[in-house]
């Protein structure tokens, strides 16, 4: 009988402690004779000139659970990981390719992905037609719907999605179109991993006595926001932790943001008078947590705030997530869940004029109809409790999660305007809803 061997595919450090949690925790039982074998993704926008996960600070500890480290980079050189994918017709050919490069002869082969929506993973996926496929989830998107509808060939393959528990009580949405279980992973165990990373990580100075950490997340890299509307909600940050009495700034800016950010912190920091510093150095927010935990962790949505929160029980607020949900295209953009459940369940840091946080019996209704909104051909049984929640929640605090056109195209509750809520919800009524706006449109211009 073949040797089974596990490719561990993975692109961030965060998802690398994931997956040394799963193996820990005994999700996948070892064999004698079988490998585990770790696929580095560098998806950077400039691979040449950025670090792989195995060769950032931190990754030591993790080394020793895997049998051999290969790189994709390098197997599909010169292709960009994020853009390239297999023709249909080079298959066969790219799958021996493989294994005689990654010298896995006839063995039984298992996927452990992250990201499958999407190359490189997808692009893997494909490429070893025959193996069963284990996904784990790298943080907050897992709670929302897949992002594309996934090959059948590809989704029936896969047998369950591992996660940490970043939001109590709140099961994932993703691949639930395909039956696929979810199953937890012990914060325990996460923890446990954080602190042999961190251990391995010397060079980081402990933050000083009720210090803010303030998270950069690059936001312009994505077309979300301008480099000048990033900068300012950097100094936003800085300005709600002073309000809230922290004389202490510690900024994190994310690895690939322009130093310019830190500039203009420095400018604002100066003339508040407050102590900055700025961490360059690329680890992982949760290493800070366990090193020396910050009085307060602010940031926009960033999967930080959750493992601070829900794994070291610390202070956390968020800011600027209204403008960015309605920044935020197309609307099944697929970093619209985690930013809903950034503002929905954590404080806001400028107070929200008083707004309290989402009720937690409630939350699961409203990651179910986002989803649905987001994707209805992937999610039609989702429409019943997408009705429900909208019908009973849909004020003030919960409309700025759903854009009342999409709604109004759905035929969900919230769509159509008061007036004309006596229609059905219907193609038809939909049609004479927009057309009336036109009109209404015209009739002003």
């Amino acid at each position: 009988m073949p040797r089974t061997t596990r490719i561990f595919c993975v692109s961030t450090l965060y998802g690398a402690a994931t997956l040394a949690a799963a193996l820990e925790s005994d999700c996948f039982p070892e064999v004698e004779g079988d490998r585990r074998l770790l696929l580095v993704f560098n998806n950077s926008t400039t691979p040449e000139v950025s670090s792989p996960v195995d060769e950032m600070p931190g990754f030591e500890p993790l080394r020793d659970h895997f049998d051999g480290i290969l790189s994709w980079n390098e197997a599909i050189h010169p292709f960009h990981p994020g853009a390239w994918t297999p023709r249909l017709d080079d298959v066969p050919l790219f799958e021996r390719y493989l294994r005689m490069l990654w010298e896995l002869g006839e063995d039984r082969l298992e996927l452990v992905l992250e990201s499958l929506q999407v190359a490189p993973a997808l692009s893997v996926a494909q490429l070893f037609t025959d193996a069963p496929i284990h996904v784990y989830a790298d943080g907050l998107m897992s709670y929302g719907p897949t992002r594309n509808k996934l090959d059948p060939l590809v989704g029936t393959r896969v047998r369950r999605l591992l996660h940490l528990d970043l939001v109590p009580g709140l099961t994932p949405l993703l691949l639930t179109e395909f039956d696929v279980p979810a199953q937890l992973l012990p914060t325990e165990t996460f923890r446990k991993v954080m602190a042999e990373l961190t251990a391995a990580v010397p060079e980081v100075p402990p933050l000083p006595d009720n210090a803010a950490l303030l998270l950069g997340q690059y936001l312009s890299a994505l077309d979300i926001l301008s480099p000048e509307e990033e900068e300012n909600l950097h100094v936003r940050m800085m300005r709600g932790a002073v309000e809230r009495g922290h004389r202490s700034i510690v900024f994190k800016p994310h690895p690939s943001a322009p130093a310019r950010y830190s500039r203009a912190l420095e400018n604002e920091a100066a003339a508040l008078g407050v102590d900055l510093a700025v961490l360059d150095l690329p680890v992982l927010a949760e290493v800070l947590f366990e090193k020396s935990p910050p009085a307060l962790v602010v940031g926009c949505f960033s999967t930080a705030l959750f493992t601070a929160s829900a794994f070291y029980g610390l202070p956390v607020a968020r800011i600027g997530t209204e403008p960015l949900l309605e920044r935020l295209t197309p609307y099944q953009n697929s970093n619209r869940v985690p930013a809903v459940l950034a503002d929905a369940l954590i404080p806001d840091l400028e107070g929200g004029k008083g707004e309290a946080t989402i009720p937690a019996r409630t939350l699961d209704g409203l990651v179910k109809a986002v989803g649905f909104a987001m994707q209805p051909q992937i999610y039609p049984s989702l429409r019943p409790e997408a009705e429900r929640y909208l019908s009973q929640h849909f004020g003030r605090r919960t409309k700025r999660y759903f854009r009342r056109r999409r709604l109004t195209a759905l035929g969900l509750p919230g769509g159509i305007p008061d007036r004309l809520a006596f229609l059905p919800h219907n193609a038809t009524a939909r049609r004479v809803v927009r057309r009336a706006r036109a009109l209404k449109k015209a009739v002003k211009g």
